[in-house]
């Protein structure tokens, strides 16, 4: 069971970058996938998710409108757009895969099970 990202890098403000999350060791097909990241000092926080189906998409209020979620026809991989980054959005990112329960729990990292690695993701001024 396995999530690995990839994408990562370093972009000046306004610029884009493209995140991916390949899963692998098992059938991804049923689960939920999640974009978190956690800049240093701070706590993990929710950035966008994704059903099982594609149908429906959850994104954090500082990321609307500027990224996008998105998942792979094999529905094993999870991307995440990135456009007119910010300082602000430095941080590793991580993805996740899990069961929530209702909507509102698509917000939370407990409600997820696997967890990748992470990719830094570096916007500079």
């Amino acid at each position: 069971v396995q999530l690995v990202e990839s994408g990562g890098g370093l972009v000046q403000a306004g610029g884009s970058l493209r995140l991916s999350c390949k899963a692998s060791g098992r059938s991804w097909s049923s689960y939920a996938m999640g974009w978190f990241r956690q800049a240093p000092g701070k706590e993990r926080e929710f950035v966008a998710a994704i059903t099982w189906n594609g149908d429906k998409t959850y994104y954090d209020d500082s990321v609307k409108g500027r990224f996008t979620i998105s998942r792979g026809d094999a529905q094993n991989t999870v991307s995440l757009q990135m456009d007119s980054l910010k300082p602000e959005d430095t941080a590793p990112y991580y993805c996740a895969a899990g069961r929530p329960w209702s909507d509102s729990y698509y917000y939370n990292s407990p409600s997820y099970d696997y967890w990748g690695q992470g990719t830094q993701v570096t916007v500079s001024s």
